[in-house]
């Protein structure tokens, strides 16, 4: 069973709240991080940027327009 993006999302909040060598490692080495602790092994011409948001922050991600990219974006470009 293949785990859903948003569950997948959630989980990987959940461990960086939950363990500070994680969430390091997160900001440090994201796809080491995530290959290590959930056994995704994101490809090396995908970059992988991670941004904490603090108490007064927001932080808004505008995905790539689905008709200019050549990828499904509801399952990332490293997905099969």
């Amino acid at each position: 069973m293949m785990v859903s993006e948003k569950t997948l999302h959630e989980d990987i909040i959940e461990k960086a709240w939950s363990d500070e060598h994680f969430r390091q490692q997160l900001h440090s080495n994201p796809k080491q991080a995530l290959r290590e602790a959930f056994g995704i092994k994101i490809p090396e011409h995908i970059q992988v940027r991670t941004v904490e948001e603090q108490q007064n922050d927001y932080v808004l991600v505008i995905p790539p327009n689905p008709s200019k990219v050549n990828y499904d974006v509801n399952c990332g470009p490293w997905r099969s």
